[in-house]
């Protein structure tokens, strides 16, 4: 049986502003360091929650950068595009999500802005608020901890490291008495 393939779809600033996840990180420091991290955490978790299961691209707004030309990057197998100057990340983003419904990719659309999530919803494509996402994400992490088993440590003696004939010997040297 083939597998449908699937895609998922990341309003960037639109999440970094509405998730309760990344508020803390974002706001309201406006800083470039301050939205590096949180851009770097919210692809982080993307990578994630896409893993292998799906395609992922996370769309921010580059339309007030004159350089921008919407080029995507690939980070850790999650296509990152901020859009061209003088278009704004939700044109990118509709325009994405279409193309994918025309070659019948199954598409999820993460963003809380309601133009989008109408105009992507009417096309058949599922869409997930911006708190949904991140809500997704603490289930996904708190599985994965839930996930790891706990390891015994083994208790290391010197009786676990010899040989059972010397162990024997020095047994018996013990219960001889001799010094």
């Amino acid at each position: 049986m083939k597998t449908r393939k699937r895609l998922l779809i990341v309003d960037g600033y639109n999440v970094l502003r509405s998730g309760s996840r990344y508020a803390r990180i974002s706001l309201p420091d406006y800083t470039d360091d301050t939205f590096n991290a949180a851009r770097e955490r919210l692809i982080n978790d993307v990578i994630n929650y896409a893993g292998r299961d799906m395609q992922a691209i996370v769309v921010f707004d580059g339309k007030g950068n004159q350089y921008s030309e919407g080029q995507p990057e690939s980070i850790g197998g999650v296509k990152v595009i901020f859009s061209p100057a003088g278009q704004i990340a939700d044109r990118v983003i509709e325009k994405l999500a279409h193309d994918a419904r025309e070659r019948n990719v199954e598409t999820m659309v993460v963003t809380s802005d309601s133009t989008i999530q109408d105009t992507v919803f009417g096309d058949g494509v599922d869409r997930m608020s911006a708190e949904g996402f991140c809500r997704e994400m603490e289930l996904h992490y708190d599985s994965a901890r839930l996930d790891e088993k706990p390891v015994v440590a083994r208790k290391s003696t010197i009786a676990g490291r010899i040989s059972p004939d010397a162990l024997e010997k020095l047994r018996a040297l013990r219960d001889s008495g001799c010094s």
